[in-house]
């Protein structure tokens, strides 16, 4: 069985073991990085916003910050990309793995009220890269579920935006060479018990990442 840690607060978690332990892995929420070893893959998951700090720049528009879990988030990430094991960030996740690799965010989008969440998600459409596994996965076209209020400013060292909203807002990065990709999004709130009609089947997403894992002797 694949072993994931999830690198979050415990209670905070449950949506994402509900969704890999369906498609037959196992997961642990897990923030100690000497006991990371024993993992196969990192899950960062979604969360407050990350310390200004931690990318060179004050406060001006961040909003709920844990400053100790971005930094246990980011040495879980560093031990994950140094052995070369596979790394999916969803929404802070993807942006925490940004950072790690020298990228920026935008603090407060202008465009907030398009995916800030509202009481519940908020949907909306997004297009694709050819030829990235997103495409093949779901086409070129699709809509996402959205609750955000920050985003990928510059892209950092080795990653690629494969996935844009209307506007332009990063939806998806993916490692040059590394098996670590994010989205913005929430695919664990679009399968099994919250899969919704208005976007498609977030599963996919997860099978995919659970992919990169190499199989076991």
């Amino acid at each position: 069985m694949k072993k994931i840690a999830v690198a979050g607060l415990p209670g905070n978690t449950d949506n994402y073991h509900n969704a890999l332990t369906q498609l037959g892995a196992s997961c642990t929420t897990l923030t100690d990085v000497t006991q990371s070893g024993s993992f196969d893959a990192l899950l960062l998951p979604g969360g407050g916003d990350i310390d200004p700090v931690l990318f060179g720049e004050t406060d001006h528009g961040s909003r709920v910050i844990d400053p100790v879990l971005d930094r246990q988030q980011l040495a879980m990430l560093d031990a994950f990309v140094r052995s070369g094991r596979p790394v999916l960030g969803i929404c802070k996740g993807m942006q925490v793995i940004n950072i790690f690799f020298g990228g920026g965010i935008i603090q407060d989008l202008p465009t907030n009220t398009l995916h800030q969440y509202t009481g519940k998600d908020q949907v909306h459409p997004s297009h694709a890269l050819p030829g990235t596994f997103l495409s093949r996965l779901y086409g070129r076209n699709f809509s996402v579920n959205s609750a955000h209020h920050q985003g990928i400013g510059s892209p950092g060292k080795g990653l690629s935006v494969i996935q844009y909203a209307p506007d332009n807002v990063t939806e998806a990065i993916v490692h040059g060479f590394l098996p670590i990709l994010g989205v913005q999004w929430h695919p664990e709130r679009m399968c099994f018990s919250h899969r919704r009609d208005d976007t498609p089947d977030g599963s996919l997403l997860l099978a995919y990442f659970l992919s990169l894992i190499p199989e076991k002797e």
